[in-house]
């Protein structure tokens, strides 16, 4: 009998973790998290922006990883509160479901994104082995993507997520550290002194393109709800009661989640700044941005051009696998939060978990054909890859509502602190300043 993860009762409650240490064992939705953050978004985004802007756009990258972590854990936290899947809750925010209207279509615009993460990938796989055509690669991949998530569990997403990004991390961390000794060396100090705040009007769409992707973008922070779920934290702390016994619950699990976000941010921040700094010192040195099918073979040179030409393999090798894992995780997202869409819009059942598992294993296929076809109508997958981060700057706005919407009109039976306060309003104002700018900038270029 398979236990829906989505049901909470007296049943499935368990005491939280009391030391740090022990909190440990409950991580996951953040490794989730990392598998598809470390991905196009630091690959492909992050690195062309450096590879186009020089070392003077690093302040986008940081805020983009860092501002975005509270509304991250509200999604979190209103999940152990109230148990509520993300759709479930965007559908009380105004009338007449239009966050959740809003949000299908967005997403829906996303296809073409996963369609340049899977060319990436797909062009990765025709370097290595020459003698297959793209085309034939492409279905191989979306077959082998839908094949590990159609029937996959929460614990088998977690596991190969956490697998699939730990090499190519250190392979790039190795990176970062090899180009210090090489004609590409860089200062640190150099790099804070050319921090600008008024970009060049040409790097403003690279910027807005990046700060949409990187770090915890809009589609990963509504993920979360659903990873927090399946991990069952909401099921752990019970059906919610005013009741001393309950408020402990939940706050032990409120504070494992916090330290399963902060280990995910630590991880994805780490990288992508990594992968800016090696985009800016090699790509921009050479005047090399990468594009169209060529984006992979420019992108092997922050490797080859700071640990010599024989890690070229191993870069290729690692770099499947990271786009590979955010291919397998968004997937995973997606076949949770398209079915809670159709649910709140009244075309599916979701308490019904027979079909919901169906519908599960049908969107599992019909994803990576459509990702398919976008990346083999269109062939361009640093464009596709920045169209999404434009779709999902956008989207960031929704989910700042929502996380607004959280946290003052859920019951307030385990109020935040006034650190978290603080923070959270600053994660909000950052995010719709740089937002704001973007979408400014970006007008005025048309």
């Amino acid at each position: 009998m398979i236990r829906d993860p989505y049901v909470i009762s007296e049943e499935t409650i368990k005491e939280p973790p009391t030391t740090i240490w022990k909190r440990f064992k409950f991580l996951g939705p953040g490794f989730i998290l990392s598998a598809s953050i470390v991905g196009s978004g630091e690959l492909i985004a992050t690195t062309i922006l450096g590879a186009k802007a020089g070392f003077v756009a690093l302040w986008i990258i940081i805020i983009s990883c860092l501002a975005k972590v509270t509304v991250q854990l509200e999604f979190g936290k209103h999940a152990v509160l109230t148990g509520e899947r993300c759709m479930q809750a965007f559908a009380k925010v105004g009338k007449g479901r239009w966050a959740v209207w809003t949000l299908f279509l967005l997403i829906g615009l996303k296809v073409v994104q996963l369609g340049g993460m899977l060319g990436g990938t797909v062009v990765i796989l025709n370097m290595l082995f020459p003698g297959i055509p793209i085309i034939a690669w492409a279905i191989i991949t979306a077959a082998a993507v839908g094949a590990l998530i159609y029937n996959g569990r929460y614990g088998i997403i977690e596991k190969l997520s956490l697998l699939m990004i730990a090499a190519f991390t250190l392979l790039t961390l190795a990176s970062l550290f090899s180009v210090q000794f090489t004609s590409y060396a860089f200062s640190w100090l150099s790099v804070l002194e050319q921090q600008k705040f008024a970009l060049p009007a040409d790097i403003v769409p690279y910027a807005i393109g990046a700060f949409g992707i990187t770090g915890v973008a809009s589609d990963e922070i509504i993920a979360y709800n659903y990873w927090c779920l399946e991990k069952g934290y909401a099921a752990y702390t019970g059906p919610r009661t005013d009741t001393p016994e309950w408020r402990r619950r939940a706050d032990g699990w409120i504070k494992v989640m916090f330290l399963d976000a902060t280990v995910a941010m630590i991880i994805y921040t780490v990288v992508t700044v990594a992968f800016y700094l090696l985009g800016a010192a090699i790509l921009h040195g050479r005047n090399e941005v990468p594009h169209g099918n060529e984006v992979i073979e420019t992108l092997a040179l922050i490797y080859t051009q700071s640990l010599g030409p024989g890690i070229k393999t191993a870069y290729l090798v690692g770099g499947f696998f990271v786009l590979f894992s955010s291919l397998f995780a968004t997937l995973g997202a997606w076949t949770r939060i398209f079915p809670d869409i159709f649910g709140e819009l009244g075309w599916l059942q979701f308490n019904d978990l027979q079909k919901r598992r169906k519908v599960i294993v049908y969107l599992a296929w019909i994803f990576p054909t459509l990702w398919t076809i976008a990346y083999l109508y269109i062939e361009l997958p640093v464009l596709m890859v920045l169209f999404g981060g434009l779709i999902g700057s956008f989207m960031l706005f929704i989910v700042i509502i929502g996380a607004i919407h959280f946290k003052y009109w859920r019951p307030q039976l385990l109020p935040s602190g006034q650190g978290y306060t603080v923070a959270f309003w600053i994660s909000v104002v950052s995010v719709f300043v740089v937002g704001i700018y973007g979408i400014r900038e970006a007008m005025n270029l048309m």
